[in-house]
């Protein structure tokens, strides 16, 4: 009996190690299920190429603005493709704004590995080109869904944009994770943060915030926690509406509606 009360907790403890280090041998699957997934711009939009600092080639799409008009950068979620990117956009393209919508490292046939230092290094190469095509930050707008609130918020942190849409944001990386996985110690297991919710009290521009109710990705008290930590924000909550929400037509009305109504400059 004695060797059992002593086997028992050992078995226990190299499991328990066993699925942890499982965990973090096996993160990046998990957090970047990256789509390779190859797509041709829609009428209106063409393939241009954003240059990393640390070397890569990465494909997205623009579309130019019509005259007057800001142009809106998106970062799409971490299952995302540029073909899910022009649906999300659809109401801002046909009202005639300019869109750079960005294709991570690593997705769609991008060269590189997914990472939270490399996103950033890819959200700069988009801030960057458009400098180059003389869209200074004050004509531009920062969006982005789920993940991609990681990027879009530390590029919002770095450039001084008009302003910054998040739809279905998470507080960080590591809250989610801990949701998820409460019994595993995730504050030591993960690479990434992602930490929104430590960046957002800083940032100058309006920022707008949609989620929805029924969010069983991203919870909606997520959205709820961010929102109360920025300065100017403009919280939108969407009754029964899950994660898919950067689709839905309300979602984008409403996106569109806010932007319309934002001070000219």
């Amino acid at each position: 009996m004695t060797r059992l009360l002593v086997i028992v907790p050992l078995v226990f403890l190299g499991l328990y190690g066993l699925v942890a280090l499982m965990a973090w041998a096996m993160q990046d699957r998990l957090i970047y299920p990256a789509t390779q997934d190859r797509v041709e711009p829609a009428p209106g939009y063409r393939a241009v190429s954003l240059q990393s600092s640390d070397g890569l080639a990465l494909r997205a799409f623009a579309r130019a603005a019509d005259p007057g008009e800001p142009t809106l950068v998106y970062f799409h979620g971490n299952g995302g493709t540029l073909a899910g990117s022009m649906a999300a956009n659809k109401a801002f393209a046909e009202a005639g704004y300019g869109l750079l919508l960005v294709n991570y490292r690593g997705y769609g046939g991008n060269p590189g590995a997914p990472s939270e230092a490399g996103f950033y290094r890819d959200g700069r190469a988009a801030m960057e080109w458009l400098s180059a095509q003389g869209i200074a930050p004050d004509d531009t707008i920062i969006a982005a869904n789920s993940i991609g609130g990681g990027t879009a918020v530390q590029m919002a942190s770095e450039y001084p944009v008009r302003a910054l849409i998040l739809v279905a944001p998470f507080t960080s990386l590591a809250n989610r994770a801990r949701e998820i996985a409460p019994w595993l110690p995730v504050r030591w297991l993960l690479r990434d943060s992602y930490d929104n919710a430590a960046k957002v009290p800083e940032l100058a521009m309006p920022v707008l915030i949609q989620h929805g109710t029924a969010d069983p990705v991203v919870p909606f008290a997520h959205g709820q926690e961010l929102a109360v930590l920025v300065r100017d924000v403009t919280f939108q909550p969407f009754e029964g509406e899950g994660h898919e929400l950067t689709f839905a037509p309300q979602s984008q009305a409403a996106r569109l509606a806010w932007v319309q109504a934002l001070p000219t400059r």
